[in-house]
C-alpha cells in the first residue's frame, strides 16, 4: 500500500439468495442460524442422486422486471442486476454524469446463463429444433450481469467479469477495492450472482462426487459434501473520505486483498495456494496474524476441503488458530459458485458491524482434522475488529479479503 492510497468503505449491499430477498431478510437468517437449504423445486430431480439446494424463497422475475426484460436476462443476470439495485439504493449515493464516468463495475460468474445454455441444447440436440433463439449468446455470456448493471444506471466507466470458479466474486471485489484505493475510480459496485439450477448443470455436478444427499455441514464429521445455491450479492465500495463527507453510512472497511494459485491439481486444493493468499491479504491490510478476530472459511463441507482449510488456517495463524472463531455461512446460503464470495464477504461485513459472528450450521460431531472453533449452529455476540472472508476454487485459484469493523 504506497502513502497516497485511500482507505476504501463500504458503503452499501443487496442481496438475494436462499436466506432472503434482500439483505435484512439474509441476515436475519444468518442470526438465527436458519438454513435455506430445502427440497430443489424448479428442475425434476428424480434423475439425481440428490434432491436439496439452496433457492430463492418464493422468487417471482416479474416483479423486478417487464415482460421483455426478462426475455433478454438469464437468472444470473437478474439477481446481479436486482442486487445492485439494493446496494445502491442502501449507499444513499446520487449517481451524476461524473460520478457514472468515474464508476467502474466488477462482478464474478463461474458460469454465465447456465440455464440459457441448458434449454437452447435441450432444443437443439432433445427437440432437433434446427434454430436457435438469437438471445442464447447474450443472455448466456458471464459478463451479461455487469453489462445489464451499467446499462441500466448509466455508469460508463470500467465494467467486466471475472470468472474463476468459486473464487469469481472475491477476485472481482478485491480488483475493485485495489481500483477504487488508488484512485482509478471513485465508485465500484462488485460482487457476483449464479443461477446454476438446470437438470445438465446438475447432473455435471453429480459426477463429481463431492454432492451431499441432504445437506450442507462444514467441518463436521459427518459432513457428506456441498449444497448448490443460487443468487447474487454486490457491494458499494467508494473512498472513506468521500463516504465521511456525505455522512454515508459505513458498514466496513475494505482492509486488504490476497491471491494466489496452488499450481497443483484442477479439482484437489492444497493448503500451501490457501495460507499464500491469507498472508497476502494481511500483508496488503498492513495487519498481524494476531489482529484476526473471525475468518468467513471457505468451508464448503466436502471431505477433502474442510481439513485443508483447517491446515491452512493453523499454518498461517499458529496459536493464535485456538482464539479465532471460523464458520462457513455455505451451511445457510449454499454453495453459489461464483456469487458465494459475495454473499460470504456481506456476512462478514454485517458480523463486524453487528458484532455476531454467523454460525456454521447443521452441525453435528466435532472432526479432529477440523480442530477449529466453528461456532456450531448458534450464531455468536462477540464484537471482532478484523476479520477474513476465504474463497478457495476449483484450479487451485484463491482469494482472500480483509475487513475492519466500522469505527
Amino acid at each position: 500500500m504506497t502513502a497516497q492510497a485511500r482507505r476504501v468503505a463500504v458503503t452499501g449491499m443487496g442481496v438475494i439468495c436462499a436466506l432472503g430477498n434482500n439483505t435484512g431478510e439474509t441476515w436475519n437468517a444468518v442470526s438465527q442460524g436458519r438454513s435455506g437449504i430445502a427440497a430443489i423445486d424448479s428442475v425434476d430431480t428424480s434423475k439425481l442422486r440428490f434432491r436439496n439446494g439452496a433457492q430463492i424463497p418464493r422468487y417471482d422475475p416479474g416483479k423486478h422486471f417487464d415482460a421483455n426484460r426478462i426475455r433478454s436476462l438469464d437468472p444470473f443476470s437478474q439477481f446481479a442486476v436486482i442486487a445492485a439495485r439494493e446496494a445502491l439504493k442502501d449507499s444513499g449515493i446520487t449517481l451524476t454524469p461524473a460520478l457514472c464516468e468515474n464508476a467502474a463495475i466488477v462482478t464474478g460468474s463461474g458460469m454465465g446463463g447456465q440455464s440459457t445454455q441448458d434449454a437452447g441444447f435441450a432444443k437443439l440436440y432433445q427437440r432437433n429444433q434446427p434454430r436457435v433463439d438469437p438471445l442464447v449468446i447474450p443472455r448466456a455470456m458471464a459478463n451479461a450481469g455487469a453489462s445489464h448493471i451499467s446499462m441500466e444506471f448509466g455508469i460508463t466507466g470500467p465494467a467486466y467479469t471475472v470468472s474463476t470458479a468459486c473464487s469469481s466474486s472475491n477476485h472481482a471485489i478485491g480488483q475493485a477495492f485495489w481500483m477504487v484505493r488508488n484512485g482509478i475510480v471513485d465508485l465500484a459496485i462488485a460482487g457476483g450472482s449464479e443461477a446454476p439450477f438446470s437438470f445438465g448443470f446438475l447432473k455435471a455436478w453429480e459426477a463429481l462426487r463431492v454432492m451431499s444427499p441432504d445437506t450442507c455441514r462444514p467441518f463436521s464429521k459427518d459432513r457428506r459434501g456441498l449444497i448448490l445455491g443460487e443468487g447474487g450479492a454486490m457491494l458499494i465500495l467508494e473512498p472513506l473520505a468521500t463516504a465521511r463527507a456525505r455522512d454515508a453510512t459505513i458498514h466496513a472497511e475494505v482492509m486488504g486483498f490476497g491471491m494466489s494459485s496452488d499450481a497443483h491439481h484442477l479439482t484437489h486444493l492444497s493448503s500451501d495456494g490457501p495460507v499464500r493468499a491469507m498472508r497476502a491479504a494481511l500483508r496488503d491490510a498492513l495487519l498481524l496474524p494476531e489482529q484476526v478476530g473471525y475468518i468467513n472459511a471457505h468451508g464448503s463441507g466436502t471431505l477433502v476441503n474442510d481439513p485443508l482449510e483447517t491446515r491452512a488456517i493453523r499454518e498461517l495463524f499458529g496459536a493464535h488458530a485456538d482464539r479465532l472463531a471460523v464458520s462457513s455461512t455455505k451451511s445457510l446460503h449454499g454453495h453459489s459458485l461464483g456469487a458465494t464470495g459475495a454473499m460470504e464477504a456481506i456476512c462478514t461485513v454485517l458480523a463486524l458491524k453487528n458484532g455476531l459472528l454467523p454460525p456454521t450450521a447443521n452441525f453435528t460431531e466435532p472432526d479432529p482434522d477440523c480442530d477449529l472453533d466453528v461456532v456450531p449452529n448458534r450464531a455468536r455476540p462477540t464484537q471482532v475488529e478484523y476479520a477474513l472472508s476465504n474463497s478457495f476454487a476449483f484450479g487451485g485459484l484463491n482469494a482472500v479479503l480483509a475487513f475492519r469493523a466500522p469505527q
